[in-house]
C-alpha cells in the first residue's frame, strides 16, 4: 500500500508550516484567519495568542510567501532601515541590537530584518501556513466568512487582512510609457545597481526609496533624480526614531484638537550611510522635474526638450493589496475600506491592519504596528463566541 503524500512539513518546536506541492490545508475551519505573514500579521498573531490563551480558539496565518519575512524578502540587496534596531521591533521581542553592527551607524540591513522575523515566528510558535495564495473572501451565512485559497477553502468567524501594500506596486500614468524601449522597473523589482552600469538612468520618486536606490545606481551610471519638489534631507543625527517621536506628538496633539508644528517633515529623507556618502560625493544634488512623456528611446521634459535615456526606475510607492476583498464589496474607489479603528464598518467580521494611517497610526512600520495589532486582537477576541471550532 502506498503511503499518503505528506501535506506539510512542520518543525515541532515552531509554528512554521510549509505545505508540500499540491497539498491542501489540513483544516476547513478556524475561529480566526489572518491573511498575511509579514510584520503586521505577526504582530496580530502575537496579540491574538495572548488574548485567546484562556480559550481554545483556533487561529491560522496564511502567507503567500515561500518563507518568513513578508515584503522584506523582496527588498533590494542593500536596503536598510531608517532607525536603530531598538526602534525597529515588533511587540514582545526586540530586534537584537547587534544585528545593526554592519556599520557604525547601526541601521539594520534587510537581511537582519529577515532573520529577526524568522526568529519571531519561531519564538512565539505562530501558526503560519505557507505558501498559500488567498484568492477571495466571501460571506458564508450569518456568522462566518469563507477564505478561498489555492490550497482549499477555510471558513472563519473573524478575518484579519494584513497583506500590506508590497504586492501592489504603483506606477503613475505617463504618456508613452508603453512604447519606451528601454528598461522600466519598479523599486519592488530592483535588487542591485550592476544591471545599470554605464547607462543613462532616471530614478523617479523623491522618497527614501528613491534616495537609497539613486545613491548606489549613480555610482555606476549616469543617473538623474526626477522629483516633484526638491527633496529635503534630515540632519545626519536624525533618523526614523526621531521621526516616529515627532509623528506621535503630532498625532496626540491632533487627537486633542491642538495644533503642533512638526520639526521635520515625515516625508524627508533619512541619511542612512549610503545616502550620506552619495550626497557627500555630490551625486544627490541635482534634480529633474516630473516627466511629461516617454518616447521609444527617451524622455520628453515639461519644456518640450527630449533626451535619450536607457532606463527608468519607478520609486513611486504602493497601494493596499486588497483585491481578495472584492467579493465583499467593502473596498472603496480610493482603494481603502471604511473602518472604525481597524474594523470594517460594512463587514464587522473583517479587520485590517498595517495598510497605513487609515488602519492605525504608524501601522505600516515595525515599531508602530503593535498598537493597532493589540487593539485588533482585543476586538476579535471580544467578538468571538465562547465555543471554538475544532
Amino acid at each position: 500500500m502506498t503511503p499518503p503524500a505528506p501535506t506539510a512539513s512542520s518543525d515541532p518546536r515552531t509554528g512554521l508550516r510549509t505545505l508540500a506541492d499540491g497539498a491542501s490545508l489540513p483544516f476547513a475551519q478556524r475561529d480566526v484567519v489572518v491573511i498575511g505573514g509579514g510584520q503586521s500579521a505577526l504582530a496580530v498573531g502575537y496579540h491574538l495568542a495572548r488574548e485567546l490563551r484562556k480559550r481554545e480558539a483556533t487561529v491560522a496565518l496564511l502567507d503567500r510567501q515561500p518563507g518568513p519575512g513578508g515584503a522584506w524578502r523582496d527588498g533590494w540587496d542593500s536596503l536598510r532601515l531608517f532607525s536603530p534596531a531598538e526602534w525597529s521591533s515588533l511587540p514582545g521581542y526586540l530586534l537584537p541590537r547587534h544585528l545593526g553592527d554592519r556599520s557604525a551607524d547601526a541601521f539594520p540591513h534587510r537581511d537582519d530584518v529577515l532573520g529577526y522575523l524568522t526568529a519571531y515566528e519561531d519564538r512565539y510558535e505562530l501558526p503560519v501556513w505557507r505558501p498559500i495564495d488567498v484568492r477571495a473572501v466571501r460571506r458564508l451565512g450569518d456568522d462566518r466568512l469563507l477564505v478561498e485559497t489555492d490550497r482549499g477553502d477555510v471558513s472563519a468567524r473573524a478575518v484579519v487582512a494584513a497583506t500590506g501594500t508590497a504586492a501592489r506596486p504603483f506606477t503613475p500614468h505617463v504618456p508613452g510609457r508603453d512604447v519606451f524601449g528601454g528598461i522600466q522597473m519598479h523599486s519592488s523589482a530592483y535588487r542591485s545597481p550592476e544591471a545599470f552600469a554605464g547607462l543613462r538612468v532616471l530614478v523617479v520618486g523623491g522618497g527614501n526609496s528613491g534616495a537609497q536606490i539613486l545613491a548606489e545606481v549613480s555610482a555606476v551610471a549616469d543617473a538623474s533624480w526626477v522629483v516633484e519638489r526638491e527633496p529635503r534631507f534630515l540632519p545626519e543625527d536624525v533618523d526614523g526614531r526621531v521621526l516616529f517621536d515627532a509623528a506621535t506628538a503630532r498625532y496626540r496633539a491632533l487627537q486633542n484638537g491642538e495644533a503642533l508644528e512638526r520639526p521635520h517633515g515625515l516625508g524627508d529623507i533619512v541619511q542612512v550611510p549610503p545616502v550620506r556618502e552619495a550626497r557627500a560625493a555630490g551625486r544627490l544634488e541635482s534634480f529633474r522635474p516630473p516627466i511629461a512623456a516617454l518616447t521609444a528611446s527617451g524622455v520628453v521634459w515639461p519644456d518640450g526638450t527630449e533626451e535619450r535615456i536607457d532606463a527608468v526606475i519607478w520609486c513611486t510607492g504602493f497601494r493596499p493589496a486588497l483585491g481578495f476583498l472584492d467579493p465583499l464589496g467593502v473596498v472603496g474607489a480610493d482603494g481603502r475600506v471604511a473602518v472604525e479603528g481597524t474594523r470594517s464598518i460594512a463587514e464587522p467580521r473583517l479587520w485590517l491592519v498595517g495598510y497605513g494611517e487609515w488602519t492605525g497610526f504608524a501601522s505600516a512600520t515595525l515599531v508602530g504596528v503593535g498598537r493597532s495589532a493589540r487593539a485588533t486582537a482585543r476586538e476579535v477576541a471580544a467578538a468571538l463566541p465562547t465555543a471554538s471550532v475544532p
